[in-house]
């Protein structure tokens, strides 16, 4: 199978790299940034262009992996062709690229990615949308060479999965960010932080969020909240903080 990516991000890397590994051959990378494709394409050892023109037009398949705001407009300048195209966007509808070519499709593995960080794809949810039950089948095959948990999922329930995956993943990093912070002003170590979110993470494998959930807020004990509150020197902080504390009680009390 031939593949092109266009896109050269953390996603299109990690994921352009497992094909490459799984014997797909990439045969070429698009990205905007020069730099950024010479680079991906080096790992991949493939052709890389920064010209939508010179995209080539005889692979099987054409992953689309850009920022939601450029894809409408990418999809659009790509010469017709006979391969499968797909994104792997979270949020966007699969009919974006209706009208623009015959066979297309998602193809999207709910997961963080960094380029230098490896990531086991084995156990990568991919989530998959076709026009056709020939495309579905496609995919579907692909997919399941990268994980073992693949499923058919539609636009509107995948977007409400993408949701749940910014609260999930992206939201909490930030709150980690913010711990940090509050750290490094008092010459603490970041890394005593670990054993607690390595815990906190393993628990909701064996209970639901709701019943780990422990804490000042969950009995909203206001003599510690407040303390809190003013040890903040940070308004957004303090606002993050109030928020939180009031959603996590309220939370505990229809329990």
């Amino acid at each position: 199978m031939k593949v092109i990516f266009l896109g050269s991000g953390n996603l299109a890397t990690r994921l352009s790299l497992e094909m490459h590994r799984k014997g797909m051959t990439i045969g070429q990378v698009y990205s905007y940034t020069p730099e950024n494709a010479r680079q991906l394409a080096g790992r991949l050892g493939c052709l890389w262009t920064t010209d939508l023109e010179a995209i080539e037009t005889d692979a099987d398949l054409y992953v689309f992996s850009l920022k939601d705001t450029v894809l409408a407009n990418v999809i659009t300048r790509i010469r017709p062709n006979d391969g499968l195209w797909v994104h792997t966007a979270g949020s966007m509808p699969m009919d974006i690229f209706s009208g623009h070519t015959a066979n297309y499709g998602v193809l999207y593995p709910m997961q963080t990615f960094s380029k230098m960080r490896e990531v086991d794809f084995s156990v990568i949810p991919f989530f998959i949308e076709a026009n056709t039950s020939e495309s579905a089948s496609k995919l579907q095959q692909l997919a399941e060479k990268l994980s073992g948990n693949v499923r058919f999922l539609s636009s509107d329930k995948r977007k409400n999965l993408h949701l749940a995956a910014v609260f999930a993943c992206n939201f909490t990093n930030h709150i980690y960010a913010l711990a940090v912070k509050l750290l490094e002003q008092q010459d603490i170590p970041a890394d005593v932080l670990l054993p607690l979110i390595d815990e906190t993470v393993a628990k909701i494998h064996t209970m639901p969020p709701r019943v780990a959930q422990t804490g000042p807020a969950i009995r909203y004990d206001e003599n510690v909240i407040n303390k809190h509150l003013a040890m903040l020197g940070d308004s957004d902080m303090r606002s993050i903080y109030r928020l939180i504390s009031q959603s996590i009680h309220k939370e505990a009390r229809h329990e």
